[in-house]
């Protein structure tokens, strides 16, 4: 192998000289120390995916990304994600992925191919692993490998990167963390064999190994292989550090380029990459290995600005950050940084609403704040050929992503908002602990409206009349949503509020409060109701003892016996709801058991199938299959849907007015900022 040299020499004059630093791997450089790290995005399964693939991968290694790694691609059948998943082992199949790697080496970019074999995580009853023991996550239990079968995968891993390498690739990730294939064999927890496969550690870490070897041998010296190591498994049964540390040093010489971090299973119940994480959160993990092997290492998980990757790197915890999501968020997010102008990125708020949560679901991956996000073949905002005059009313997400899209386009835009700051819902959204992250979202809208120079006018509530007299070629209304209010004999009691009073904080609660409704609302209220002191996502300490992990890792898994320190609740709350079902039945697939395990650890009290009979001094009367009882609370808090805010609509149609809605005005369902955000995205491309 050659060598290669990992202490970052910082670029001079460069307003981030650690992360935009090059570096030199013996036999290529990387033009700087960011990767875009793998996400799966859904293209790679579509009729013409990787047409879309090559545009998408171009403009972000255009945007200046040192090193893209591609979604995971299986070496074989049995590793596939899904029944119709990805996979790279037959010479016929390269020709689509060189539409790929032609299109980002056309851009100066470089771009590796990751190798993910599945094992008992893939969502097929073909799957296999260690030992025949079903994911908790995954309904089909798997078959334990034959030592054929071991022997044949082990060839699929080099034939793929022996693949990779023909398709133009620039080096391959070998995904061996996450609780994939290869991380099943090294713990315990999933490996129970007693072959040369399992039982002791070096021959629980063999699997690793001969794949690198054999992989390495097919592809020579002068091709990059990384290795996505699992430093930190968040499972019991999970690897010690000592053991990490093995296999990480085996791997090194067995000849692998760079090593990645991996960070918990998929399985874990311990957030990794949620909002509610602190930046950086897991940087510390990286820095303990740095003491141990010499090839470069890079650091990842919720990394998500210039500022927090250089602070990483400076301070000596990795040699490189990855970012995936980010990469969703802004394509330009390294040129913006090298161009000292990390004000106009667009960042990341770690929501995963538009991306991981439509992987989960079997959809095309995107992203909420950016819309274009694996739609950039189809969602683009040329020169309109007629220029309009656009008065846009509404100064919420909806409202700011079509005046920010539409100027892109040449129209004239005025933005008119009746209160006296923009960001509509987002405002309140950015006082719930977890979700202070949606500050950097209202920073770039509304900086995004200077920069465009549209024209705000603010406290600026309008008529038909107004509208009319101004002369506007179309209207838009994105004018929101205002809280339902159920129909409670004494709802106007003054111990009630809604929603919106709460997080604004217009109201003063009590120790003892019914929270009504159990949406993702009811949950951001009980939240914020419950918080004691400072957020928990701002203070990486108080975050690591709440999840119990142990940062010695002294432990397996990092887990394995820590106690979880439980928080304290600023008050006793009630979280009701009529349907007599599970609660948090509506949450977001990969986020609701965050929300579920929070409430739960500060004592929330849920009562389902309530009928709510009354409000008056002693509370709030309620009766649970026909028998009555009180709650002698404080405070109600209502949190039982939004209804349109669009009365306009009706007045400028009758007017003849071109009119359209877009956000909560079209529609009142759960707060949607990924739906309001794309529509005025959509709108303003056709307009």
């Amino acid at each position: 192998m050659s060598s290669t040299t990992t202490s970052a020499t910082p670029l001079p004059n460069s307003p981030y000289p650690h992360m935009l630093a090059p570096l030199d791997l013996g036999f290529t450089t990387l033009k700087n120390r960011v990767l875009m790290g793998s996400m799966h995005t859904g293209l790679e399964e579509e009729r013409n995916g990787f047409d879309k693939l090559a545009v998408f991968y171009a403009e972000r290694a255009r945007g200046g990304v040192g090193l893209i790694v591609t979604g995971g691609i299986a070496p074989n059948f049995r590793g596939r994600i899904a029944p119709h998943g990805s996979q790279l082992s037959f010479g016929w199949q390269t020709k689509k992925h060189k539409k790929v790697t032609d299109a980002v080496h056309k851009e100066g970019g470089k771009i590796c191919l990751q190798i993910l074999h599945t094992g008992r995580y893939a969502y097929h009853p073909f799957n296999i692993s260690a030992s025949a023991i079903k994911a908790p996550i995954n309904p089909f239990k798997p078959r334990q490998m034959s030592e054929r079968q071991i022997k044949k995968t082990i060839k699929d891993f080099a034939s793929t990167c022996e693949l990779a390498q023909k398709a133009g690739y620039d080096g391959v990730e070998i995904m061996g963390s996450e609780g994939y294939l290869i991380n099943q064999f090294l713990c315990q927890r999933t490996n129970q064999r007693q072959d040369q496969w399992g039982g002791n550690y070096e021959n629980r870490m063999r699997l690793a190994l001969e794949i690198v070897k054999a992989s390495r041998k097919k592809v020579g010296t002068d091709f990059i292989i990384i290795f996505r190591l699992s430093m930190l498994d968040l499972v019991e049964q999970g690897s010690t550090w000592d053991e990490v540390v093995e296999l990480a040093k085996a791997l090194e010489q067995a000849g692998v380029t760079i090593i990645n971090t991996g960070i918990g299973w998929h399985e874990a119940r311990i957030p990794t990459i949620a909002t509610s994480v602190p930046r950086a959160a897991f940087s510390w993990v990286t820095a303990k290995m740095k003491k141990e092997v010499s090839i470069p290492l890079i650091t990842t998980n919720r990394i998500n600005t210039p500022e927090v990757a250089e602070d990483i790197l400076s301070r000596g915890d990795a040699d490189m950050v990855s970012m995936a999501r980010p990469m969703l968020a802004d394509a330009d997010f390294v040129n913006k940084a090298a161009a000292d102008q990390s004000d106009s990125i667009n960042i990341c708020i770690a929501c995963n609403q538009a991306c991981l949560d439509h992987v989960f679901k079997q959809k095309r991956a995107s992203c909420l704040v950016n819309p274009r996000a694996c739609y950039e073949t189809e969602l683009n905002f040329e020169t309109a050929a007629q220029k309009k005059k656009l008065a846009v009313i509404g100064g919420g997400m909806a409202g700011m992503s079509f005046a920010i899209y539409a100027k892109q386009r040449g129209h004239e835009v005025t933005l008119f908002e009746a209160k006296d700051q923009l960001g509509g819902q987002f405002n309140l959204a950015k006082n719930v602990p977890g979700k202070e992250e949606f500050i950097e979202s209202l920073k770039y809208f509304t900086s995004e409206l200077s920069r465009q120079n549209i024209t705000v006018h603010l406290n600026s509530a309008q008529t038909v009349e107004q509208l009319k007299a101004a002369d506007f070629d179309d209207v838009i209304l994105a004018t929101g949503v205002v809280p339902r209010i159920p129909a409670i004999d004494g709802i106007d009691h003054p111990s009630v509020y809604n929603y919106q009073q709460v997080l604004s904080g217009e109201a003063t609660i009590g120790n003892k409060v019914a929270v009504l409704g159990a949406g993702g609302i009811g949950y951001d209220i009980s939240e914020f109701l419950t918080e004691s002191g400072e957020s928990h996502t701002v203070n990486l300490d108080l975050w690591l003892k709440e999840w119990g992990i142990d940062q010695e890792i002294s432990h397996p898994g990092g887990i394995e016996g820590v106690q979880q320190v439980q928080p304290e609740s600023a008050r006793h709350i009630y979280m009701l709801q009529r349907k007599d079902e599970r609660f948090g039945k509506s949450l977001q697939p990969t986020t609701g058991w965050i929300h579920r395990a929070a409430l739960k650890k500060r004592t929330v009290e849920m009562i389902g199938g309530v009928s709510y009979e009354k409000i008056d001094d002693q509370g709030l009367h309620i009766s649970i299959d026909g028998k009555p009882q009180t709650l002698e609370v404080d405070n109600i808090v209502i949190c039982t849907g939004q209804e349109s805010q669009n009365q306009l609509a009706q007045g400028l149609q009758d007017a003849n007015i071109s009119v359209h809605l877009i956000g909560g005005a079209d529609f009142a369902g759960e707060l949607d900022a990924k739906r309001a955000i794309r529509q005025g995205a959509e709108l303003a491309a056709r307009i």
